[in-house]
């Protein structure tokens, strides 16, 4: 037959103890005589319990929950079209690793950007799920409404991929130096005409990018060709429309930085549309590394994003900040890396 599960209720009868005691004991709270912990850990022991979120809950404010808010558009637009990156995959393996060293749960809640409701979205699911912690990812890791209605509520949370002094944890790979490091890496192979496609302007990190393609031109001693600068908006079509525009200059650029992974594939398919080859005649660089761009031909050289580090980086801060834990960092930077493939060559 199979074995009834122990609840929290067999460990409390087999203790003699209340059930708000038991929880109070597996969650190490104060004010608990030592010889109670001593038959509550037993009565654990004996009967081979596993707490449940429910019952940690009990013993006191904590949820043990931490809520993390992704794009909802742009996050269903990827899924539906099976252009999907894995940005979320890698979110939700640095977040619930984390999660679970401390045992926490991480809920994921979809939020779209845009609406007028946005307030109401957040709140809605504040209110469901009570989470210890919100975790922002961009662009909601910049709006002001959101952060300031969990100023007002008094709940910690962090903005992955946000530079942008304000309240809450802010973390980031920097995105102005990877911009720069990418840019860098084309000049050094001998480009001296670099173009750059920009993300879209609802991203802070957008801005900060395109400020580390213009820093590594000008320490260089180059001038910024505003021509050189494409218009993207993080979706496939719109690099496709900036890498024809840029590659129908009267000179255009030999070397690209895009500032995604769609937006740089969509590059090398416009450029092997007009018989450039890539990266003889064309090398590229993208941004956030997803798997597929391995997989390309050639692959494409790109700025490693720590998604995942910064995902957990943002769950340590906002349970150590549950547990009044003193001197956390408002700022964390999480080192970015350059993977150079072959869709990255000297100049011809």
């Amino acid at each position: 037959m199979r074995r009834a599960a122990v609840t929290i209720k067999h460990v409390a009868a087999e203790a003699g103890v209340s059930l708000q005691t038991v929880s109070r004991v597996i969650n190490n709270a104060p004010n608990v005589r030592p010889q109670v912990q001593e038959r509550v850990h037993a009565a654990v022991a004996k009967l081979g319990y596993v707490p449940s979120i429910a019952a940690r809950r009990m013993g006191g404010s904590r949820s043990y929950l931490l809520m993390a808010l992704n794009d909802r558009d742009r996050t269903i637009d990827a899924w539906r079209s099976g252009e999907g990156t894995d940005w979320v995959d890698q979110m939700l393996l640095g977040g619930m690793l984390k999660c679970a060293e401390s045992g926490y749960r991480m809920i994921f809640e979809l939020i779209d950007t845009h609406s007028s409701q946005v307030e109401r979205e957040v709140q809605a699911a504040l209110s469901a799920l009570h989470p210890d912690g919100v975790i922002l990812t961009p662009p909601h890791s910049d709006n002001p409404l959101i952060t300031q209605l969990l100023v007002r509520q008094d709940l910690p949370f962090a903005r992955i991929g946000s530079e942008t002094p304000g309240p809450g944890f802010a973390i980031s790979m920097n995105d102005a130096g990877a911009a720069e490091a990418a840019t860098r890496h084309l000049l050094d192979l001998g480009h001296r005409r670099v173009g750059f496609i920009t993300g879209s302007d609802e991203y802070a990190l957008s801005g900060a990018r395109l400020a580390g393609y213009r820093t590594a031109l000008t320490s260089r001693g180059f001038e910024v060709d505003e021509t050189l600068i494409g218009r993207g908006d993080f979706t496939y079509g719109s690099g496709e429309a900036a890498a024809r525009q840029l590659l129908a200059l009267a000179e255009p650029p030999t070397g690209i930085v895009a500032s995604n992974d769609q937006m740089a594939l969509a590059t090398l398919a416009v450029a092997k549309a007009k018989g450039l080859a890539v990266p003889d005649d064309l090398s590229i660089v993208s941004f956030d590394d997803t798997p597929i761009v391995r997989f390309s031909h050639p692959p494409l050289t790109a700025v490693v994003q720590p998604i995942a580090a910064m995902t957990a980086a943002a769950a340590d801060l906002l349970i150590r900040a549950k547990s009044k834990a003193a001197d956390l960092p408002a700022q964390t930077v999480t080192p970015f890396g350059l993977a150079v493939r072959g869709s990255t060559g000297p100049r011809r």
